[in-house]
């Protein structure tokens, strides 16, 4: 039986970038086009075989993606296959000229991260002085040519009392959606997590304020990454307001994914760690990883059709089986809707399988040994 296609496929076009970000999911960051990149010829490839096994999201991610002259033709290649093309920048090299071109290659939305509400604290981030300035200015210029922009937002210790801020950051620069991603600690987020990790007390509270702002915020797509925990405090949420006769609705940007909304492929998700089992990352070296911030590979689009390594990685089919998870996860009433972050434990403890190491619940179902 075929497993189902990936809704969302992240491409690493290349470790090439303008910035040095502390928390970057490389440990090596070139400031140019590396020669390992996959050629234009391989990520036509590429998207030939992803168009043949459904239509998932193809997001063209870096390192900095438009420091690639083809980047904007392999776009047109991948709308033209049928995929539905996103763009993740910094934001920092866009002006008029180049939102127009982004616009007229098919690109259907572009995300720019913002790790702060205010320079100081984002450029401390992104380790560059007149990033922030220059993000909001390439932003301005892709909303002037009416391409819909997403702000990701890293959360870390520098930024968690900023949430507020950061929302009316996004909503000031008339952003259609706010996706916030909980630290990782793998790449350089390796060598800041003793700083910059979130406790798991402030991931709930992070997760409670997310839940609160969905139901206040009904204009604006607000989503937790590398926080599958999410789902199990929204039914937990959920169900606490039913007892307490509130009876509220799902979050709005939840029942935009049920209704049709225009830009919901780009922002659906139905269950908590989509690592390998709704997502996946190929490396701008053609590597197949369940996602960006979990270096195991499934296998290589250089040697293997990626059709074949979505339904036959061994590794796939593990992070497929929410009955191998270990520790308090493997006992959780919610691991089938949330299953943790693979990645997070997998950089904590080395093994992809094993609990959550950044969740304060404790499983009802958990026993105890004697």
């Amino acid at each position: 039986m075929a497993y189902p296609p990936p809704r969302l496929v992240f491409w690493e076009t290349t470790a090439g970038c303008n910035l040095r970000c502390i928390h970057c999911r490389r440990i090596e960051v070139a400031d140019q086009l590396t020669p390992q990149d996959l050629t234009t010829t391989e990520a036509f490839t590429l998207i030939d075989q992803l168009a043949a096994v459904g239509r998932p999201v193809f997001v063209l991610s870096g390192g900095e993606p438009l420091m690639r002259p083809d980047i904007l033709d392999i776009a047109r290649y991948a709308t033209d296959a049928g995929l539905p093309v996103a763009l993740a920048t910094n934001g920092t090299l866009i002006d008029d000229d180049l939102a127009a071109r982004i616009r007229d290659s098919g690109v259907k939305r572009v995300s720019i991260s913002f790790d702060g509400a205010d320079a100081p604290t984002h450029d401390a981030f992104r380790a560059l002085r007149g990033s922030f300035d220059a993000a909001v200015r390439g932003l301005r210029a892709l909303r002037r040519v009416g391409l819909p922009v997403q702000i990701n937002t890293t959360v870390a210790r520098h930024n968690q009392q900023q949430l507020n801020d950061v929302l009316a950051l996004a909503k000031d620069l008339d952003a259609v959606a706010l996706h916030l991603f909980l630290l990782v600690p793998v790449g350089c987020g390796v060598e800041i997590a003793d700083d910059q990790m979130v406790s798991a007390a402030d991931y709930e509270r992070i997760l409670n304020w997310l839940y609160d702002t969905e139901q206040a915020e009904p204009d604006l797509q607000l989503k937790a990454t590398c926080a599958p925990h999410y789902f199990r405090v929204m039914r937990q949420r959920r169900a606490e307001d039913n007892r307490q006769g509130k009876g509220r609705d799902l979050p709005a940007s939840h029942a935009r994914q049920v209704h049709g909304h225009p830009h919901g492929q780009m922002h659906a998700a139905t269950k908590g760690c989509l690592a390998g089992t709704g997502v996946c990352f190929v490396s701008h070296r053609g590597e197949v990883f369940p996602c960006g911030y979990l270096p195991v590979a499934a296998g290589n689009v250089r040697q293997r059709a990626f059709g074949d390594i979505w339904q036959d990685s061994p590794l796939f089919a593990e992070m497929r089986d929410p009955d191998l998870l270990g520790g308090k996860c493997g006992v959780c009433q919610f691991k089938a809707l949330c299953s943790g972050c693979r990645a997070r434990a997998y950089g904590v403890t080395g093994d992809y399988l094993a609990e959550e190491p950044f969740c304060a619940y404790e499983p009802e179902t958990r026993t105890v040994s004697l």
